[in-house]
């Protein structure tokens, strides 16, 4: 378990993004944690000068509809340069924990295969909601904040 901010990172070392285009697809389950990865990855964009303008937004229902959600916005908006799908699952006491982390890593990974459009992965799958929180604007720095600068790095290199 890291145990300081990841968040961290030297601002100069990361290109300019203000010619960008960036979606994000957010699960409304688990809000207080999803809406937290969002603002985190908004709130890097912004720094780094992509107009408000230049981000789409589309919530889906959950983790497991990400990948749909995904798709979609790729079929819709093949001018994005980079997509962040952003979730939350919380071990329980069943193993539909395993199944909707599985089914949603491959499903990532087969929308990068299949698109020309990167699709970064902020899908928290933390054993208790503490992590999830400590991870989304906590004591371990916010995930979307990773993820933004990611999907810089990606758009980046998509347009090479």
């Amino acid at each position: 378990m890291a145990t300081t901010n990841l968040s961290s990172y030297d601002k100069t070392t990361i290109p300019s993004a203000k010619q960008f285009r960036f979606g994000i697809v957010v699960s409304e389950w688990n809000p207080e944690i999803t809406k937290n990865l969002a603002a985190g990855a908004i709130a890097t964009f912004l720094d780094h000068e992509v107009t408000k303008e230049n981000i789409i937004q589309w919530d889906v229902p959950g983790s497991f509809e990400l990948i749909y959600g995904c798709k979609k916005m790729v079929q819709k908006h093949p001018e994005l340069d980079a997509i962040i799908a952003i979730g939350n699952v919380i071990q329980g006491e069943t193993k539909h924990f395993d199944f909707v982390c599985d089914g949603v890593t491959q499903g990532i990974k087969d929308l990068n295969v299949q698109q020309d459009i990167p699709i970064v992965f902020c899908v928290l799958t933390d054993n208790t909601k503490q992590q999830s929180i400590d991870r989304s604007g906590g004591k371990h720095g916010n995930k979307g904040t990773e993820s933004a600068i990611a999907a810089i790095k990606m758009a980046v290199l998509k347009n090479l």
